[in-house]
């Protein structure tokens, strides 16, 4: 055997001698036929073009070093950006918790050396059933759009039906998910707003459901930041026709907006990305699924469930997984999806922030919230040739920005915002071309009233 690749410390048996042994032990002769199945015309066919390796730890960690001084973070630029993923306050305790070796490198493990992680999940799941006013919360999945995309997915398997509506006003990252999951054999389809508030169409609603229909699904607040006034008359029409309510909800708003439960949704969704996670260039993220204690829920869950119970000690509990015959852990091929790794360290994560804040604290943190974008929106709205918000309903967190009656196009404006230091919104243009120039907007309890004005006053300059 010709081995020309190359020997380094930081890969594993890259000696030649070690690998030799390895293939003799498993009785070929070259690591090719591992992959016979795989066509030829996909192989590479040589070794990657890849520079030298780095000589020491010292040149690794200044060559990464210099890579991430490229970034442009929320540390140096004042940041408006949302759409998914928030420049929230993370306390430091939620990384001392979660830093802690127990629950870092907890991956897999069994109940017997694993009561920490299962009960520190409990936990969690008992505090977000609390703020959702739901009885079943899961483990967390790998993020929000996951975890939309399985509730729909339990929504078809309850109901037996195949169609799935979905407003457009859902994040489109989202409904991307959803058309992932639902693929060849279901039909999603979008429902209109109504352009003046950003609201479902019910007209439309009526006019889509049918016996067939298996989900209506919406976001409250939506992806524009607006809040959804009519979602009890959407879900009473979906149970009207025999559908399930799935509704998707930013928890972080929910000390001062109603839980979806509260205006009839069956299923509720959502990232818990604002709970004292912090944002990592794509990461951070988890996903949670909530329902009412009804067995024709519970056992449509894919993931796992902690719940507790009492052990052989009287007066003793222990925490473990609920219905796991369910899962397909137990069965295999057979399960309703498959389920692998989870982000349980985030939902740790997640259940130390909402200890720290209680009710009081996630109250306190939404109204300043609300208030924050209120001021940002009035002011905004005060600039000639800008218009905030471009819709007429509540909004929390998000809000849309006009631009129009500016004549400039928003990339043009957020370059010069960009100079000022600052990360404008998300260009809504052509995701969304019928609200024209404009762009959604994120304010949350980072920002300060100089932080504020200093936006207002960059976008007066950008549009004069």
């Amino acid at each position: 055997m010709n081995d020309k690749r190359p020997v380094h410390p930081y890969m594993p048996n890259a000696v030649p001698e070690a690998r030799a042994e390895m293939l003799a032990r498993i009785g070929i002769d070259d690591v090719g036929e591992l992959y016979q199945d795989i066509p030829e015309a996909l192989r590479l066919g040589r070794l990657l073009d890849l520079p030298a390796p780095l000589p020491s730890e010292v040149a690794l960690t200044r060559h990464i070093s210099g890579i991430l001084a490229k970034n442009a973070t929320c540390d140096e630029y004042v940041s408006f950006l949302g759409a998914g993923c928030y420049h929230h306050h993370v306390p430091a305790v939620c990384d001392e918790i979660n830093g802690r070796s127990e629950f870092l490198t907890a991956y897999a493990g069994e109940p017997y050396d694993d009561h920490g992680r299962f009960q520190a999940l409990f936990e969690y799941q008992s505090m977000m059933g609390e703020l959702l006013d739901m009885d079943v919360v899961n483990v967390p999945t790998y993020d929000g759009l996951q975890a939309a995309a399985t509730a729909v997915r339990m929504a078809v398997r309850i109901t037996d039906r195949r169609r799935v509506l979905v407003a457009s006003t859902i994040r489109p990252d989202v409904l991307s998910k959803i058309r992932d999951y639902c693929g060849p054999t279901l039909s999603v389809e979008t429902l209109p707003m109504v352009p003046e508030t950003g609201g479902l169409d019910l007209a439309a609603l009526d006019a889509a459901l049918a016996p067939d229909v298996a989900a209506v699904c919406f976001e409250n607040p939506s992806f524009l930041g607006a809040l959804e006034t009519e979602g009890q008359a959407i879900a009473d029409r979906a149970h009207a026709a025999g559908a399930i309510c799935v509704v998707g909800v930013d928890p972080i708003s929910l000390g001062v907006i109603a839980p979806p439960a509260n205006y009839g949704a069956d299923i509720a969704c959502g990232d818990i990305q604002s709970l004292g996670i912090p944002m990592q260039y794509g990461g951070g993220h988890a996903g949670f699924i909530a329902t009412r204690d009804e067995e024709r829920y519970v056992m449509e869950y894919p993931s796992r469930l902690f719940g507790l119970t009492p052990t052989g000690v009287p007066g003793e509990y222990g925490f473990g997984d609920v219905a796991y015959e369910r899962t397909s852990f137990a069965k295999r091929e057979e399960g309703a999806e498959f389920v692998g790794t989870a982000s349980a360290l985030w939902g740790i994560t997640a259940g130390v922030y909402l200890a720290l804040m209680g009710p009081q604290g996630m109250r306190e943190l939404g109204e300043g919230v609300m208030q924050r974008a209120r001021y940002a929106m009035t002011r905004l709205n005060e600039i000639d040739g800008v218009t905030a918000p471009l819709l007429g309903a509540p909004h929390f967190k998000e809000f849309t920005v006009g631009f129009a009656g500016s004549g400039k196009p928003v990339s043009e404006i957020h370059r010069a915002l960009l100079e000022e230091h600052i990360f404008g919104g998300v260009d809504l243009s052509t995701t969304f071309p019928q609200l024209g120039a404009s762009a959604l907007y994120c304010v949350t309890e980072q920002h300060t009233k100089a932080d504020l004005d200093h936006l207002i006053d960059a976008v007066r300059r950008a549009v004069s």
